[in-house]
């Protein structure tokens, strides 16, 4: 398996670069289980592929405003995309500037701010900040949207680029799936007999890094992390238990579930997962996808292609590049329905 092997070319105007007008105002390709071509759905129509007793699970981390900008005493520009804070004045970064700064540098920011750089580990910088970051980051940070958008963060962002559930901060990027969904929708999809769960895995700035061959290799991804608790344990196995399925919302919530699956049962997880789902995988914890349409030769495609089979989901991306849909964070949204299983065939 290479990565070479979940490649596609996609017309640079099929990138998303705004939300749609209204959260559930995107479009929906059903990827079901038989040999039919895909659905063409909109959002909106997703209720309908669920049934009374089926399991919701979304991630409920919330994107910090983690863009800074700032300049090195040279006058040389820098750009700061936190990874993760590991107290209230340290973080781990990723840092753009013509020239990486040395070790015990200081980076000035705005309003008399500053941060300096006290170490390395692999392309991130440990900074020590001269003030507490929660509100540092709250006054003059910025909403770190994907570098494939191309532009700076706009007012819109601050409440698009951030689900309607969103409530334990921490992310660096958003669960992109869970964008669809507005109050509305989710009361709808109670209505309907559908239950909900959340489980929180804080994405971090590795999602946005090339996928290497060696990572292949090894079968292990950036560490990201994950709390799966006793309720939404609970919740996935009363629903198997009745019958019902368990719907991800984004591939975050199945990594998220697949983590604190590994030892075989879904038990609670609250740690760090460098979980790598790559085609062979088998699924413990997950029914179907709800999911956007990821990069090429990404970490999320080649974890869809695993659920959903990787022949019928690049003929899905085909599909939807020949039908005019919208890719990547603020594009549209495709269901993944698990393939039918012949007896004596293994589990995908």
């Amino acid at each position: 398996m290479r990565t070479v092997d979940f490649d596609y070319t996609l017309p640079p105007e099929l990138i998303a670069k705004y939300p749609a007008s209204e959260r559930r105002g995107s479009r929906l390709l059903v990827v079901d289980s038989g040999p039919e071509p895909p659905l063409d759905r909109r959002f909106e129509d997703f209720i309908e592929f669920l049934r009374p007793g089926d399991l919701l699970v979304f991630n409920d981390t919330r994107v910090i405003k983690a863009r800074l900008y700032g300049r090195k005493a040279s006058g040389g520009r820098v750009e700061i995309l936190v990874e993760r804070i590991l107290s209230p004045g340290t973080a781990t970064a990723k840092l753009r500037a013509s020239k990486s700064p040395a070790s015990g540098s200081l980076i000035y920011l705005e309003e008399g701010c500053t941060a300096r750089v006290v170490g390395r580990d692999g392309e991130f910088f440990r900074l020590e900040f001269s003030r507490p970051l929660d509100g540092l980051l709250d006054s003059i940070g910025e909403v770190p949207l994907p570098p494939y958008l191309e532009r700076a963060a706009e007012p819109v962002d601050r409440e698009r680029y951030q689900t309607v559930y969103a409530r334990r901060e921490g992310a660096v990027a958003a669960p992109t799936a869970g964008l669809h969904f507005d109050e509305a929708m989710l009361q709808q999809t109670l209505d309907a007999g559908v239950r909900h769960a959340y489980v929180t895995l804080h994405v971090g700035a590795g999602t946005f890094q090339s996928l290497r061959e060696e990572q292949l290799r090894a079968n292990r991804l950036h560490a990201e992390r994950v709390q799966v608790d006793a309720a939404a344990c609970k919740a996935v196995t009363d629903a198997r238990s009745r019958g019902g399925r368990v719907v991800a919302v984004g591939t975050t919530s199945v990594r998220a579930l697949e983590a604190a699956s590994a030892s075989g049962l879904l038990q609670p997880f609250d740690g760090e997962t460098d979980l790598f789902i790559v085609p062979g995988y088998r699924f413990r914890s997950v029914d179907a996808l709800l999911t956007n349409f990821h990069l090429p030769r990404s970490s999320l495609l080649m974890l869809v292609a695993a659920f959903g089979g990787t022949d019928r989901i690049l003929a899905a991306y085909r599909h939807a590049i020949c039908e005019g849909y919208r890719f990547f964070s603020y594009g549209d949204a495709m269901l993944v329905l698990p393939p039918v299983v012949q007896p004596g065939s293994p589990s995908p």
